[in-house]
């Protein structure tokens, strides 16, 4: 049982244990922790149906919520993933976009369930923070370009 106090709770249209074990299987420190029925019927399903899953994202512990099509993810929430290195970066944007997700621009993706992530090498946030702010604008700029980020690019822009 979960007995953390504060829990993202992640909303699903009859899916959340098959989007947390893809998460279990994607990223490190990531589990699939209960799965919970229902102990009766309920608007989005019956009674034996799985009604809630409890998961862990990189050691964020979070509850998916089987609640049916009234709510959809939106962009107003997001993961946001730090990567080591390009491999990194690679494998992740690629392990969602290539499950039934879609690309979007500066890093962002989302996964098959809408849910949407930030795959983000910290090489790219230190370049947009670095104290020389031209800089950190030439980085910036070249991430505006981007869809996957690309780390040689942004590491180049950087320097000038």
């Amino acid at each position: 049982m979960n007995h953390a106090r504060n829990t993202i709770c992640l909303w699903y249209n009859g899916d959340a244990e098959e989007a947390a074990r893809f998460y279990a299987e994607t990223f490190p420190d990531s589990s699939v922790d209960a799965v919970h029925l229902a102990p009766g019927d309920y608007p989005a399903g019956a009674e034996g149906n799985v009604l809630t899953v409890e998961f862990t994202v990189m050691g964020i512990p979070c509850l998916g919520l089987n609640g049916g099509a009234a709510f959809k993810h939106s962009e107003a929430f997001s993961f946001q993933v730090a990567t080591a290195d390009q491999e990194e970066t690679d494998r992740y944007w690629n392990a969602i976009v290539g499950n039934g997700g879609q690309a979007s621009a500066c890093g962002w993706c989302k996964d098959k369930w809408g849910l949407s992530w930030q795959i983000t090498p910290m090489a790219l946030t230190e370049a947009v923070t670095d104290p020389d702010r031209a800089a950190a604008k030439r980085a910036f700029e070249a991430m505006m370009q981007m869809g996957k980020i690309d780390i040689a690019a942004i590491e180049a822009a950087r320097r000038g």
